[in-house]
């Protein structure tokens, strides 16, 4: 299965943290599922980490590819069908960069990998 990890799953997942679920560890770790980063998370760490809100280990240019690598991770950009599904959406979530990963879940119809409970709000299909 592919899924799309939302920021705070890739970041967990690469802490070792014991706020991913059982569930989403399972998905996680299962070589059979394929991860999927979007460039939307990587901005959003980008731009987290140079407002002080976000501490990683190495700069983001390092840290954001070699753990996406070192997981096989398929990089998904954004395209133009991505950006235009976000114009449909409900207005459940005010933050643009789920918004956006919303809409490339739903383009791609792949679920996405969230504990955040505004997604679920959304037509999409949420693991967690």
């Amino acid at each position: 299965m592919r899924i799309l990890l939302d920021t705070h799953a890739f970041l967990w997942w690469n802490e070792a943290n014991p706020a991913l679920s059982k569930r989403a560890y399972g998905l996680l770790a299962n070589p059979r599922n394929a991860l999927v980063l979007s460039v939307v998370s990587a901005w959003e760490m980008v731009l987290k980490t140079q407002a002080g809100k976000l501490r990683l280990p190495e700069l983001p240019s390092v840290y954001i590819p070699t753990r996406a690598a070192h997981y096989g991770m398929e990089v998904l950009p954004v395209s133009l069908p991505h950006v235009l599904a976000a114009e449909s959406l409900p207005h459940h979530h005010r933050d643009p960069f789920d918004r956006l990963l919303v809409a490339q879940a739903g383009v791609e119809r792949i679920p996405i990998l969230s504990a955040d409970p505004q997604i679920r709000q959304y037509p999409v299909e949420v693991v967690w």
